[in-house]
């Protein structure tokens, strides 16, 4: 802008990310985690690595783009009960950028619908799956931040001209990170093709988006204070590791409580069969028959083949194989 300006390349006012916190904490949650619930941390530790390396990627751009700028990453913003995770906010003397990272594995088809589809491989068999629009999630994004500048506002003046120009002001990127993904674009609008790209191409995307002819230099002063504005407006992310610690938790209790009542059933079980057998033995003693608890046939005298009861005499129901009952004999 001037002969005098102090930033000549990228400040980064925030590069520091919850992600790495995130990522050790279930790392060490892992190994506590029942059977049941393995597949889903295992699920989110893949995701928060594939989530940090590429938003690396994204910084060493931004890094090397020797363009003047001030670079908050991983903010959280938060308006009347709404919310946003921003990985990157980025301001340059003509645009503010809101990146949105995607380090997908397989490759990225967007139709004429604007879907995001993905394709897969695995294991020689083919998959596809629906995406949830990282264009939807940025337009949510930067409506968040309208709202956010407009209440800063007090001027009914500057209100509108922040209105008016809020959409040439701030632009979504949605950034594709893994160098391995094929973006098929080919059917995609125009207006969604614009703004997806892959991590390489980032920075000619600012320069020439900050090269159109409606962009419009500001103030050093201006894109300090608007970084600033941001900066103080992050707030502390909630920690949704806690949502896995709470199901482990209530996994166990739900085990115990199964434990408890299998041994409750087994005491009555075994009550009941010792009242069965006493009443067998009674029986037995009063007439010289014993017939059995299960059917009422007479039982025969038998000895355990196999087993723990190996070599140990019981008797067994006559009409065994179809029924199973027995009465041991007490010592």
């Amino acid at each position: 802008m001037g002969l005098f300006d102090k930033v000549k390349g990228p400040v980064f006012l925030k590069e520091d990310s919850i992600a790495e916190i995130q990522l050790a904490a279930l790392e060490e949650l892992l190994p506590q985690a029942p059977a049941g619930m393995v597949p889903k941390i295992e699920k989110e530790i893949r995701n928060q690595r594939a989530g940090i390396a590429g938003e690396k990627q994204i910084l060493f751009e931004l890094k090397n783009s020797h363009i003047p700028m001030y670079v908050l990453h991983d903010l959280y913003l938060e308006y009347e009960g709404l919310n946003a995770q921003i990985d990157f906010l980025v301001i340059t003397r003509r645009r503010n950028f809101v990146i949105e990272c995607k380090n997908l594995y397989g490759n990225i088809e967007i139709n004429n619908h604007g879907d995001f589809i993905r394709h897969m491989t695995y294991r020689g068999r083919n998959y596809s799956e629906k995406m949830y629009s990282p264009i939807t999630q940025n337009e949510r994004h930067l409506a968040l931040i309208k709202q956010l500048r407009m209440a800063e506002k007090g001027n009914i003046l500057t209100k509108t001209f922040l209105d008016k120009n809020f959409d040439v002001n701030y632009r979504s990127v949605i950034v594709i990170a893994n160098s391995k993904t094929i973006l098929n674009d080919k059917y995609a609008k125009k207006e969604i093709k614009n703004q997806v790209i892959p991590a390489d191409r980032l920075v000619s995307y600012i320069k020439m988006v900050n090269s159109e002819k409606n962009a419009e230099d500001c103030f050093e002063k201006d894109m300090i204070s608007l970084a600033e504005f941001f900066l103080n407006s992050h707030r502390e992310q909630p920690d949704f590791v806690e949502k896995f610690k709470k199901q482990i938790m209530e996994m166990k209790e739900n085990e115990q409580e199964a434990e408890e009542k299998i041994e409750e059933q087994r005491a009555v079980f075994a009550d009941e069969v010792e009242k069965v057998t006493e009443k067998t033995n009674t029986d037995t003693e009063a007439t010289g028959q014993i017939l059995c608890p299960r059917c009422g046939a007479p039982m025969v005298r038998r000895t355990a083949a196999k087993g723990v009861n190996a070599g140990k005499e019981f008797y067994g129901c006559s009409r065994f194989p179809r029924c199973r009952g027995i009465v041991n004999i007490q010592d």
